[in-house]
This record gives C-alpha cells, structure tokens and sequence, in this order.
C-alpha cells in the first residue's frame, strides 16, 4: 500500500493493533463473494488509532467491465442520513435549530398532520428530535405493508425528478404510521430534515453539505449525481430488482437532480466516506478542521430510544441497539447477531454499503458494493470478519 490513502496514513496492521491474517481472510471472504456471483467487485477499509491498516478493491466495477478501482462511485442510499444529520447538527451548534422545535415551525403544512388511516390528530406535534431519531411516525413504504405504508408507496414521494415543494406538500397530506414519539419506524424522517436544513441555512441541501462538510473534509466526489466525466467510475450491481421491486431510484443522473433526497441521493467513493468516517473517530474534527463538537458528536451517538417506545421489527434495528441522531448504537456487547462493543455507531444503504465506527476501540471501517439482494450477507460479514481482525 502506498504511504496514505485518503489523505490519511496507512500503518502495518499489527502496528495498530490489527491482524494481517484475519484482514487478509476478510479480503479472501469478499472475493469469494463475489465469485459467487453476489456482487460485481467491491472495495474496503479498516482503520484503526487513525492510521488504515487495510484498503483494498476486489472484482470488477461492473458486470463484465474493468477491475474495480479504489475511487469507483458508489450508490450509498441511506449512508446519506448520517452526513445529512451532522449538517442538521452544525445548525444546533449554531443556535439556529432546536430538536425541540416543531416540524411545523419550518413547514407549515405539518401542522395539520393526522396519525393512521383513521386520520386521528396526533397527541403533539412532530419535532426535529423526531426527525433525527425516526420517531416522527414518517415511514417508507416498502418496509411493511400496512394501510399506510401502501399509501407512502403509491405516492413515489422519493424521486429526484419531482419538485421537492410538491412532494413535501404530499406527505403532509398523508397520515403519520405512529403518534410522533411512540415508535422507532425508519423512513422518510431524514428527507424531511434536509428540507429542514435547506430553510434553516437558506441554500439547497447540496450546498450545505458542500460547505459543510464536503469541502472541509476533502470529500471530493461526493454528490447527488454523478457528472459525465465520472460515470465510468461509477460501480453497478448485477440487478436493480430488488431496489426497483421497492421503488427506490436506481441514481443514474449524471446531471444535479431536482430533489436532493437526503434519506438516498449521495454518490460517493470508499476515500471520501473513510474521511468522513475518520471525522467521525476523531470525535467531530479531521486534520485541525471541526465540523461538530466533541460533546455534540458524543450525543448524537448515544442512544435516543426510550424503553417505553415500540421499535420497528427489522434486521436495521437487532436486538442489543438502540439509536442516536443519525445512526444505530450499540447498547450491549451480547444479544446481536453479530460481535461488537458497547458505543459502536454505523449504518448502511439499500445496496450493501456500511460503514462502523468503534469509539472504545478506536475503530473505523467503511465496505462499498452494489448489491441489494445480498446486503444483508455483505453486512453481516462486514460486522464478524471486521471484529475478527481486532488484536
């Protein structure tokens, strides 16, 4: 390996308390994987006390194509959430935004939001602590198939084509799953903060992040679409089956799209990510530029969940978690059905990608691949071959 990757240094692994074996058998494990035929190529990196102790590409960037590269884009859906959330966050450090405020400050339309298909009027208003935590009773409607969600579904409110205005003034019009604070139900929560954030910092989602994130970090390649320019870089599944069986857009746009979905939209490349990552680690600041506090990071990582709250029956959310302001924290070593320490916070997106970071254990590690029908496998094998290599 070169002397850095991302801009960050690269160490021998056992100098930073990896094993080498075990990084190579969890590099051996996606490549049979992918001779398997679950995903075209992928790429990996696993850090550790801030230094990359591995980083790799395996396969091919898309099926038949070239050798997959380290800087190949990638589809990361909903590992948009946590940048968006630190963005949300930034405005809270500011004094601009409150989590107690209510949705309706901002828009209006949801003042008048109802709660389940009989269109009761909710116990008290949605508030922006809902909206990080997923407890607004905002749902997506592939995940289930109750009256509701069926409503969500047929409404294709996630769509870069469509008017943003228009598709917020068409949720608002649709009833709430769960009374706001009841119920963990992940869903269009995050989309519904970004418009939040554009209001509140008076530029387009895309900008913020540019600005707040993007360019401090160095995150080059990370955007809502993808230019011309890059799109042979850009990795593709096997199959969008199971992503257009759920109507999720397949974000092929190579030109800025009309809704910046902040639930979905970013592109992005295992560099970019790792850098965000190592902000993460590095408890809100990389390289002297801060993004967000220590005590603020701190948290948003900690767990938000009240026991009295019903949480969605879903693999996202295992036994032993909880969840933060953006992202699942684990809350017990044991009762997970994959190995971890207590304080990890990770999530990942509808096509296999998935990123953790270990603050006890001065942990980071980001998987990129493009397979929707297996991500589930690549997140799970991520999670026990990515503890493996911890000496």
């Amino acid at each position: 390996m070169p002397a850095t990757f991302a801009g960050l240094p690269v160490a021998e692994p056992e100098a930073i308390g990896l094993s080498s074996p075990a990084l190579e058998r969890f590099g051996a494990t996606i490549s049979r994987e992918i001779a398997a035929g679950r995903a075209p190529g992928a790429t990996l990196m696993v850090a550790r006390r801030g230094k990359i102790g591995f980083a790799r590409a395996f396969g091919a960037i898309r099926p038949d194509g070239p050798s997959m590269t380290l800087d190949a884009l990638f589809r990361i859906y909903s590992m948009t959430k946590p940048i968006v959330s630190i963005a949300a966050m930034t405005l809270v450090e500011e004094g601009r935004l409150f989590l107690t405020d209510p949705l309706s400050l901002y828009l209006p339309g949801f003042a008048d939001v109802r709660v389940g298909t009989e269109r009761t009027e909710p116990r008290r208003e949605i508030a922006i602590h809902d909206l990080l935590r997923h407890t607004s009773g905002f749902c997506y409607g592939f995940t289930g198939d109750t009256p509701v969600q069926r409503e969500v579904q047929a409404a294709r409110l996630v769509d870069p084509r469509r008017d943003p205005a228009e598709a917020f003034d068409a949720l608002a019009a649709l009833p709430l799953l769960h009374q706001p604070g009841t119920a963990w139900e992940y869903g269009l929560s995050t989309d519904v903060l970004g418009r939040v954030v554009e209001i509140v910092a008076g530029m387009s989602l895309g900008d913020v992040l540019a600005r707040r994130i993007f360019a401090p970090l160095g995150m080059t390649d990370t955007a809502f679409f993808t230019p011309a320019e890059k799109a042979a870089r850009r990795a593709e599944p096997h199959s969008f089956a199971a992503l257009d069986t759920a109507g999720v857009d397949r974000m092929s746009q190579e030109t800025p799209p009309r809704f910046e979905m902040a639930g979905t939209g970013l592109i992005s490349t295992l560099a970019d990510y790792s850098r965000f990552c190592a902000m993460l680690a590095g408890g809100g600041a990389l390289e002297g530029r801060r993004i967000l506090g220590v005590r603020t990071l701190a948290f948003m990582a900690s767990d938000h969940l009240s026991p009295q709250m019903t949480i969605q029956d879903t693999p996202l959310m295992p036994p032993g978690h909880g969840f933060g302001l953006g992202f699942a924290v684990r809350t017990a070593p044991g009762l997970a059905p994959t190995p971890g320490a207590v304080g990890d916070f990770f999530w990942g997106g509808v096509a296999g990608t998935a990123f953790v970071v270990s603050p006890s254990q001065d942990l980071f590690a980001v998987l990129m691949v493009q397979a929707a029908e297996h991500r589930e496998r690549f997140r799970n094998l991520f999670r026990n071959l990515l503890a493996a290599s911890v000496l």
